[in-house]
């Protein structure tokens, strides 16, 4: 269905990194999911009223909280659409992420809820009826529920949607709560215990849980999370191909909403090159970077001394040194400054969180090590956060 109304509805559909049609998909799926789950909701209230089960009538309910939680996708995707203004300089792409977390609260507070009346429940048990349509009802809710985590699931992985990803986690927990639902209405028929409260326990902690685990996806963007591994090899390969670039590091991935990425980092580049050729170099760059990874690329250049072959020398043995110090350090702009009674050794280390070490301590080790071998050489060091590269 939603592949059908995609076609009616959104021109150029397959065009996924287009900002225009990430929009309209948006607002497609969200309208959709509101109507699918009023009619879950006007069902299985119906279906609850006749067996006068809690597990029945608060489902219905979730369903209605997940119409409202569309109402949220909808406003998330509307709002972070807008352009970038005066006071928010950067758009409002990052709407889209706080529309999921208020998504979040949406699931906690009917879990809670649910919690509440099905513990109160299990002291005051009311009787059941078991009945064929509320079943059929049941199942049916079952299959609507798959159908929309596998849309909101395989349209928010290609439009990259924090929000709709949330939204599929919930469809995927409505599955399991409704089958705990219709077990429950199952067993009632044969026991005096309290099956229909029991179950409306354990929908609530399921409920709880996809709120916490939707919560923790939004809110990770809104903190800051590092790039992907494959994003940074991408970004590194396609500035190496700028020739005569060397490497690249401190690289910082500044994420502002989907679309909305900003790029700095640092590229090595032999010092005895002529400064405009280099300029024009990283400004090549940074446009290339920009265009193929829909982003604002920044490149500060960084001269490296490629003929100094003491310098080289030390580069190298910092490569073996560095892991027995710490796993995992990795150095960059190493320059050396010559003296009549000793050498300074000047360059960044980038210190992994894993690393127990106060910054001090860690500098006198690398410096313990290096003048084990080489006596006139002082190193002075600069602990880098390690944001990724």
């Amino acid at each position: 269905m939603v592949s059908l109304l995609s076609k009616i509805f959104i021109k150029d559909r397959f065009n996924y990194g287009d900002k225009n049609v990430r929009h309209q998909y948006g607002m497609l799926c969200g309208f959709f999911g509101i109507f699918l789950n009023l009619v879950l909701f006007a069902f299985k209230a119906f279906a609850g009223f006749i067996t006068k089960s809690i597990a029945v009538t608060s489902d219905a309910f979730n369903n209605l909280s997940d119409a409202a939680s569309s109402i949220v996708q909808i406003l998330g995707f509307k709002l972070s659409s807008k352009k970038p203004d005066m006071e928010h300089p950067f758009g409002h792409g990052r709407m889209e992420y706080i529309s999921g977390l208020i998504i979040s609260f949406f699931i906690f507070l009917m879990g809670f809820e649910l919690l509440k009346t099905s513990f109160e429940g299990l002291f005051k048990p009311s009787g059941t009826k078991f009945s064929l349509l509320s079943v059929s009802i049941m199942i049916f809710s079952i299959l609507v529920k798959t159908y929309m985590y596998f849309y909101n699931h395989t349209i928010g992985k290609k439009i990259d949607s924090v929000s709709m990803e949330a939204v599929a986690k919930d469809s995927l927990s409505d599955c399991i709560a409704t089958s705990v639902v219709i077990l429950s209405a199952f067993l009632g028929r044969f026991t005096s215990f309290p099956v229909d409260s029991v179950a409306g326990l354990i929908v609530a902690l399921c409920i709880i849980y996809t709120g916490y685990d939707s919560a923790k996806e939004t809110i990770a963007p809104l903190l800051g999370t590092p790039p992907s591994k494959e994003f940074v090899e991408d970004i590194e390969k396609e500035l190496l191909a700028h020739k005569p670039i060397i490497a690249m590091h401190d690289l910082i991935v500044h994420d502002y909403g989907p679309g909305r990425t900003i790029v700095s980092l640092h590229a090595e580049v032999p010092g005895d090159r002529n400064i405009f050729e280099l300029h024009d170099v990283i400004d090549n760059a940074e446009v290339d970077i920009g265009k193929k990874f829909d982003c604002q690329a920044t490149i500060h250049l960084d001269p490296i001394d490629t003929k100094n072959v003491r310098l080289a020398e030390l580069r190298e043995e910092l490569k073996e040194i560095l892991p027995l110090v710490e796993e995992n350090l990795f150095a960059h702009d190493i320059r050396m400054v010559p003296g009549t009674s000793h050498t300074n050794l000047i360059f960044d280390v980038v210190k992994p969180f894993s690393c127990k070490c106060s910054n001090v301590e860690l500098s006198k080790k690398i410096n313990e090590k290096i003048k084990e071998k080489h006596p006139d050489i002082n190193c002075v060091i600069t602990v880098d956060s390690p944001f990724v590269k």
